[in-house]
């Protein structure tokens, strides 16, 4: 009798337990959104509830001084940050479980070998740290730091009322070239001013570029606490991403894919098109991110070696 095949594993499931284990949680996670829907429209019955909604309906007026619209700039720097973010999170979770790296890479001027992975993982945040403080300061150059800093208290209440909104898929009104709504304007927030320091302290402590022989500094910020924030803050990204990208399709994904890729207001499909291309250059990324045709770019800063 031939002894049956043991089946494949991908990772540490079989492609049936995977499928398995993918439906579960999907059906799981609309069981818990319906729970969540149902609970938050009762939460809208109580008393005081609805004045509070009335008071605050999910923004507040922004300063007079602050412009519609999405400059060039801000298109730009938010194409090279889907570009650069989906290729750190791809490379970081290579580095986070890879066994035997396929290559490595040491600098031209000695130092400790790496793997080829971690270098363009390393590469890849560094540019993502000049493209964010390119947006940071011409954001405050041109005023419109407005946008996502909130200018008032009343930010804190309105987000609350448009997260409530949002939870009941009774949605606030969707405004975003003019003014973003409070929840929107408090994420933003979180994501350029703390996530995003965040992700790059920790990051750097975990580097090569960090003084190992600091002693003094080691101590007060150890490498086990820069290990246990940094892929958290990962994964808050990938979160934010998520929910992000399908709040842009659900709430209009026309106008809104124009405001950030057309820098227009129109309900066309030329935003659209041009969301494509990115996602096509993005995917062309994600296949070159390989050691053989790394390689090459490596070997322009150090040396690059099988072993």
């Amino acid at each position: 009798m031939t002894p049956k095949a043991e089946a494949r594993l991908y990772g540490s499931r079989t492609r049936g337990q995977w499928i398995k284990l993918i439906v579960l949680l999907a059906a799981g996670a609309v069981a818990a959104a319906a729970i969540l829907v149902l609970a938050a429209r009762g939460v809208t019955t109580l008393p005081g509830v609805p004045e509070f909604l009335a008071r605050y309906p999910g923004a507040y007026d922004l300063p007079d001084a602050t412009e519609p619209g999405f400059p060039w700039w801000a298109q730009w720097t938010h194409f090279l940050n889907i570009f650069l973010m989906v290729l750190i999170i791809r490379s970081g979770y290579q580095v986070r479980t890879e066994q035997k790296p396929p290559a490595f890479w040491t600098p031209k001027r000695g130092g400790k070998k790496i793997s080829i992975n971690l270098w363009l993982h390393q590469s890849l945040d560094i540019l993502w740290l000049v493209n964010g403080l390119i947006f940071v300061v011409l954001l405050f150059a041109s005023g419109r730091w407005m946008r996502i800093v909130p200018t008032s208290w009343e930010a804190f209440p309105n987000a609350l009322s448009a997260l409530l909104q949002y939870m009941t898929l009774d949605w606030p009104v969707e405004t975003g070239w003019v003014n973003y709504n409070s929840l929107q304007q408090l994420m933003y927030f979180l994501v350029v001013f703390i996530a995003a320091p965040l992700a790059a302290i920790t990051g750097v402590r975990m580097s090569e570029f960090w003084p190992k022989d600091a002693k003094r500094l080691n101590k007060i910020y150890p490498v086990e606490v820069a290990r246990a924030i940094h892929f958290p803050t990962m994964l808050f990204f990938v979160l934010f991403i998520l929910i992000h990208v399908f709040l842009v399709f659900a709430t209009g994904a026309l106008r809104n894919l124009n405001h950030m890729f057309g820098g227009t207001d129109a309900v066309n499909w030329v935003g659209f098109w041009l969301f494509a291309a990115a996602i096509a250059i993005t995917a062309a990324g994600w296949y070159a991110a390989r050691p053989l045709i790394l390689a090459p770019i490596a070997k322009l800063f150090g040396q690059v070696s099988t072993r």
